[in-house]
């Protein structure tokens, strides 16, 4: 018989879900009432700024932001309309194609994390000394190494250049 979750890992999960969902409904608004897209965007957007080349094929950006196919298709649809990004086919894979960061991208990913860094702050930063978070991200990769193939990036240091989720 397989073990089941003490009723202080099921709570443990409960609120970890909650928070999560709070936490990115409130980000969610501040950026709205600056008068800026979904964090989505911001997600794809810095996913392509990281990127070698600033472009990555539809489907290594969804494997970075850890959503839907339909979603990242629609996603990048909007994104292109927006010029924000483009599609420019794969020379060496001519069914392939990939998505490639413009300058309006990247100047609208610097403008939103503006934002975005100030709710950080607001809903995390503030709430939490920095031994705290240090504690909270340690409990947080041990939940991320125990998903099989789910294998988290590196944590770097964020900061004005290098701007994080």
């Amino acid at each position: 018989m397989k073990r089941k979750p003490s009723t202080e890992a099921t709570s443990a999960w409960i609120r970890l879900m909650r928070v999560q969902s709070r936490v990115l409904d409130c980000v969610e608004q501040d950026l709205k009432k600056a008068g800026f897209p979904p964090l989505a965007w911001y997600d794809a957007l810095l996913e392509l700024s990281r990127a070698p080349s600033g472009e990555l094929r539809p489907v290594e950006l969804e494997r970075q932001m850890l959503i839907p196919q339909y979603s990242t298709s629609r996603l990048i649809d909007r994104l292109v309309d927006e010029g924000l990004a483009s599609r420019r086919e794969c020379k060496i894979d001519k069914r392939g194609q990939f998505v490639e960061i413009t300058e309006a991208g990247r100047e609208l990913q610097k403008r939103m994390w503006g934002a975005y860094s100030a709710a950080i702050e607001k809903y995390v930063g503030s709430k939490l000394s920095d031994a705290d978070a240090v504690k909270l991200s340690g409990l947080l990769d041990r939940l991320g190494c125990s998903c099989g193939e789910m294998k988290l990036p590196p944590v770097v240091a964020v900061n004005e250049t290098t701007p994080s989720r």
